[in-house]
């Protein structure tokens, strides 16, 4: 037996009742709905509780927004630029050793120990890891981002204003 030799057993597939086509035969006038009705008349809406108020309005809806202009960085602590065994850490650096992606902003936070003297130029530093840098004869300078004030807004927005 092969694929194209088996078939449906004998009256497993049966036609769809067609109903609704004028009172001259069965299945007509009302259409097996009954007579009037709710149920006789078009589709009841999807969540429709009889009258209740649905749940879908009962519900608490979310509160607050999304602001469109926040500005995220990929942290990069103390610890693991220590790691990569380099004096000289640029953003290129950081991207090419994995610790961020190169459309990321980076953000170097303070976790770990630095015993080298390291200059770091990364986007934005938090207070202790600049300290930590310094304390260590490093240097530490700020990349510019590439907006002037914020970022682009995400979403559909007019170009042309």
């Amino acid at each position: 037996m092969k694929l194209h030799d088996l078939k449906s057993p004998e009256g497993s597939i049966k036609r769809k009742k067609i109903v609704g086509r004028g009172i001259g035969g069965r299945g007509g006038k009302t259409a097996g709905r009954g007579t009037k009705g709710q149920k006789a008349r078009r589709t009841i809406p999807a969540g429709f509780e009889g009258g209740q108020l649905p749940l879908l309005q009962r519900i608490p809806k979310l509160k607050g927004f999304t602001n469109p202009f926040r500005v995220e960085y990929t942290p990069v602590n103390l610890d693991a630029l220590a790691a990569l065994g380099v004096a000289d850490i640029t953003l290129d650096v950081i991207v090419e050793r994995g610790l961020a992606r190169k459309k990321d902003f980076v953000k170097v936070l303070g976790r770990g120990e630095l015993t080298a003297k390291l200059n770091v130029s990364a986007h934005r530093f938090s207070a202790s890891a600049k300290a930590a840098i310094e304390a260590a004869g490093g240097t530490t300078s700020e990349v510019a981002l590439p907006f002037a004030v914020r970022p682009p807004a995400s979403g559909n927005q007019h170009q042309n204003r």
